[in-house]
């Protein structure tokens, strides 16, 4: 078995897609109604605005972990972009850095990688 796709709950879908599309970096696919796709790398983004309403809380126990060719550099071009983080970028084991920012509906996004 493959992951292919990761759905969200979002409320706003256009919000959202803006959100991944110009701080993240994620280039959108299609969007159909409630839904909007976006290339994630291996697997597809999915926004939804029809799971959000089937669940009381969006943002639950869920991380959504980017690769990253340097957590520093790509944290400052997401913050210059206008993503807020909750933490700096640090070490989190020998040579892998991490550093945690939010998405409109509170889903916690981690970059992560060699400094």
């Amino acid at each position: 078995m493959k992951l292919s796709m990761l759905m969200l709950g979002v409320e706003n879908v256009e919000k959202s897609v803006a959100f991944y599309r110009d701080i993240v970096g994620l280039s959108p696919k299609s969007q159909i109604g409630e839904f909007a796709f976006l290339d994630a790398g291996d697997i597809m983004l999915v926004l939804s605005s029809s799971l959000a309403r089937q669940v009381p809380t969006r943002a639950g126990a869920m991380e959504a972990i980017f690769g990253a060719a340097s957590v520093r550099t790509d944290h400052q071009e997401l913050h210059a972009r206008g993503a807020h983080f909750l933490n700096e970028p640090h070490e989190v084991s020998p040579g892998s850095w991490a550093a945690t920012f939010r998405d409109p509906d509170g889903h916690m996004l981690t970059l992560f990688g060699p400094e």
